[in-house]
């Protein structure tokens, strides 16, 4: 026979779910931290790179549209 759920055993199994609740949010919330940072790594390398383009390049960026087709 099962035993009838007594608000004591109620408010236990809700105390429960919030404390998993709680544990599961400041995993996400770590994980978002730690993509917040990769995203500003990754970030600060585009600007790296960004600023090595016109050393690398003859004179800056170019149209794809101004270089001739080749002739068959």
């Amino acid at each position: 026979m099962a035993h009838p759920r007594t608000p004591d055993h109620r408010l236990d199994e809700l105390e429960i779910k919030a404390s998993f609740t709680d544990d599961l949010l400041d995993q996400l919330n770590l994980t978002i931290y730690r993509q917040q940072q990769q995203i500003d790594a990754l970030a600060q390398q585009l600007v790296q790179l960004r600023q090595q383009m016109p050393e690398a390049g003859s004179g800056g960026a170019r149209d794809p549209g101004d270089e001739l087709p080749p002739h068959y």
